[in-house]
C-alpha cells in the first residue's frame, strides 16, 4: 500500500463527517457492545469484533440494528495478531474503508509474579498489546492511504497508572498500550489521525464476572467516591466522543472513567495516620555559638 506524506492532513484532524466506517473489537459484549451500538446510533457503519460468540456478536447487532447503521460480524481474534490485522484490512476492504478503530478487547488474569508463568504472560500480552498494535497499525495506514484522517482509540484500564498485586502481566500489557497511544498520536497528528486512550475503572461486565445487561449501579463500593461499579454504557459515551468531530484537538491523552477510584490513592493512609499518636515534637536545634 502507499503511503502518503503528512502533507495530506485532514484540516479538521478527523474524519468525514458520518456515515463513516467503524471497526470496534471486543464487541461482543461490555464496553465494546456499548460503543458498537453508540457508534451505530450515531450513524456510522460498524464492524462488530469478536473472537468466538457468534451468537453474541449477533445480538450486538440486533441492538444496534434499531440505530438504523449498517453492520457486519467481524471474526477476530487478538491471540493472533497478524490475524487479527488482516481482518481489519479486510473489514474496511469490505466497507469502503476505515474512519474509527476502538481497541476494546482484551483478557485479565491474576498471578504472583513469583507464580507467573511465560505462557500466561505471553498471551495476556498478545491479546491486550501486541494484537492492538497489529489492529492499530493495520487501521493507521488505511487512514493515511484514504486521506481523510480516522480516530484510534485504545480501551486500557486504571491499571495503566495503578498497579494491583498479581496483576504484573495485565498491568504491564496496559501500561504499554498507554504509552503506545502516546506516541501513535505523536506520529499520526500530521496525517489528520487522532489517537487516545480510555482507563476505564471497575465496570460491570463480564471480565469482571457480570452477565450483560445486568445493571450494579445500586452494588455498594465504599472505595470508589461514586460509591458504586460503572456501567458499560458510561465509559463507552467518552469513547465515542473520542471518535466525533468535537475531540478534533484531543490526542496522545488517556481519559479515566472509574467514578474517581484513581484518586484514593493516599486515602488509606490517611485514615490510618489518624488513628496513630503523632510523631514527637523534635527538639529545637541548639543554635551555634
Amino acid at each position: 500500500m502507499s503511503i502518503p506524506g503528512p502533507h495530506h492532513r485532514h484540516p479538521e484532524g478527523g474524519p468525514a463527517a458520518p456515515p463513516s466506517v467503524a471497526v470496534v473489537t471486543g464487541a461482543s459484549s461490555g464496553i465494546g457492545r456499548a460503543v458498537a451500538i453508540a457508534l451505530a446510533r450515531a450513524g456510522h457503519t460498524v464492524a462488530i469484533g469478536y473472537r468466538t460468540d457468534r451468537a453474541a456478536a449477533r445480538h450486538t447487532a440486533a441492538q444496534a440494528a434499531p440505530a438504523g447503521g449498517r453492520t457486519i460480524l467481524l471474526p477476530l481474534d487478538l491471540a493472533d495478531p497478524e490475524g487479527a490485522a488482516r481482518a481489519v484490512h479486510g473489514a474496511a476492504e469490505q466497507l469502503g474503508g476505515i474512519d474509527i478503530l476502538v481497541n476494546s478487547a482484551g483478557i485479565n488474569h491474576r498471578s504472583p509474579v513469583l507464580e507467573e508463568s511465560l505462557e500466561d504472560w505471553r498471551r495476556i500480552l498478545a491479546v491486550d498489546l501486541t494484537g492492538p498494535f497489529a489492529c492499530a497499525r493495520a487501521a493507521a495506514r488505511r487512514m493515511v492511504a484514504q486521506g481523510r484522517g480516522g480516530r484510534i482509540v485504545n480501551v486500557t484500564s486504571v491499571h495503566e497508572f495503578t498497579p494491583i498485586p498479581g496483576g504484573a502481566a495485565y498491568c504491564a500489557a496496559k501500561g504499554a498500550l498507554g504509552a503506545l497511544t502516546r506516541v501513535m498520536a505523536l506520529e499520526l497528528a500530521p496525517y489528520g489521525i487522532t489517537v487516545n486512550a480510555v482507563s476505564p475503572g471497575e465496570t460491570a461486565t463480564r471480565m469482571n464476572g457480570v452477565l450483560d445487561d445486568r445493571d450494579l449501579s445500586g452494588h455498594a463500593r465504599p472505595a470508589i467516591p461514586v460509591g458504586r461499579p460503572g456501567r458499560a454504557a458510561e465509559v463507552a459515551a467518552a469513547i465515542v466522543h473520542l471518535t466525533g468531530p468535537d475531540a478534533a484537538y484531543t490526542t496522545g491523552v488517556s481519559l479515566t472513567v472509574d467514578g474517581g477510584l484513581s484518586l484514593m490513592s493516599a486515602v488509606a493512609n490517611q485514615r490510618d495516620a489518624a488513628h496513630e499518636q503523632p510523631f514527637p515534637a523534635e527538639a529545637p536545634a541548639r543554635r551555634a555559638r
